[in-house]
């Protein structure tokens, strides 16, 4: 699957790593509002946050929408578990291209779902960029 950018995704990317100096692995706008995504490569999560979460906030300011930060893993499982943060799932496991979330609580699993699986559709869609040979993932 080839991922192309826009103009406007583009500019968010280079006013991204420019205030934050994390290079940025993927960039796109969720399905489920108007939340911008940046996938950064591992061990840049700390200077996109910034202090207490400073830089997220400037950024929020400046691109005038919300902004959710994942560090990107090169195992699937470890990836989908950086994803759904600040939920936290018992267990993550990959079955031959179907990954199985067990959350660790029943609300956790209704959030993870979300109303007519939207949100898991929504993530599954997203770990799909980095990880094509994804099948589905499935919440139990």
């Amino acid at each position: 699957m080839k991922i192309t950018y826009n103009a406007d995704t583009i500019k968010c990317i280079s006013l991204f790593q420019s205030r934050t100096q994390a290079a940025v692995k993927d960039c796109y706008i969720d399905d489920l509002g108007s939340v911008l995504t940046f996938v950064v490569q591992p061990g840049d999560i700390g200077k996109a946050i910034g202090k207490q979460g400073s830089m997220v906030r400037q950024l929020e300011q400046a691109m005038k929408r919300k902004i959710k930060i994942v560090e990107f893993h090169p195992t699937c499982t470890e990836f989908v578990k950086n994803m759904i943060m600040p939920f936290q799932a018992a267990s993550i496991q990959d079955e031959e291209g179907t990954i199985i979330i067990t959350p660790a609580d029943l609300k956790t699993r209704g959030i993870l779902i979300g109303r007519n699986a939207s949100a898991l559709r929504n993530l599954e869609k997203n770990v799909k960029r980095s990880f094509p040979d994804i099948k589905e993932i499935k919440v139990v």
